[in-house]
């Protein structure tokens, strides 16, 4: 059950700035090493992300839960398809890949999700995920079968964030790919924030502290850091 009220999480996103998360891949963390990578957390971590693109059944769930005991820090997920959802979590990023064409993940998953959704607790914030050419084939571009937007596409980047704000989306999701070699252009984010008047979530290829300020100066309300992270765990 979230500890959060409905509508708290977006509420944050929506009036606070310079929000940071981590994103945590099930299929990449065990829940018996969750105490030891809450230690290891940035000071201003405000969110955990949980999702990948592909996660064994049950592996989100069991990690959701083992982060619940060791955190306060509100757990969003950010699911690759509906059978990672969990009611366990505080929030949900309902996300529709407006970069592509997929049925799949545009609606298609989103019909999937409905069975476990019709009585959550979960706030449920419709997302707007657009992937962006971060200067490798990411595994979301695999799995999803879409292309990236290019990074000189400006216009058409702000003309899709547009329609999904106008189509009732509550966030826009700027993201480069796990390991991308190039993070999203602080020219895209700027030029996003200034069109939209939702928050911006921006992550991929984030690996150091002046990327991450560049983003948030540039427009970002949260940034995301995944691989990053996951490799300095490791060393």
């Amino acid at each position: 059950m979230s500890r959060f009220s409905q509508g708290e999480l977006y509420a944050q996103l929506k009036t606070e700035g310079r929000l940071f998360a981590i994103l945590i891949d099930p299929d990449k963390t065990e829940a018996k090493d969750v105490k030891d990578l809450i230690k290891h957390l940035p000071k201003y971590t405000t969110h955990l992300f949980v999702g990948g693109s592909i996660v064994a059944h049950g592996k989100a769930e069991n990690l959701v839960s083992a982060l619940k005991i060791h955190t306060r820090l509100p757990i969003i997920l950010f699911p690759g398809d509906a059978s990672q959802i969990t009611n366990v979590a505080d929030g949900l990023l309902f996300l529709s890949l407006l970069s592509g064409r997929n049925p799949e993940f545009l609606i298609e998953q989103h019909i999937k999700a409905i069975p476990k959704l019709k009585h959550t607790q979960l706030e449920i914030i419709p997302t707007a995920y657009m992937l962006i050419d971060g200067g490798k084939e990411t595994e979301v571009q695999r799995v999803s079968q879409t292309f990236p937007m290019s990074q000189d596409d400006i216009e058409g980047i702000v003309n899709t964030a547009l329609a999904a704000q106008y189509s009732g989306k509550q966030l826009i999701y700027l993201e480069a790919g796990s390991g991308a070699k190039i993070p999203v252009r602080t020219e895209i984010i700027k030029a996003v924030s200034e069109a939209v008047d939702i928050p911006i979530i921006v992550g991929g290829g984030i690996r150091d502290a002046q990327t991450i300020a560049l983003a948030y100066s540039s427009g970002a309300t949260l940034v995301v850091v995944g691989t990053a992270f996951e490799e300095a765990m490791s060393e």
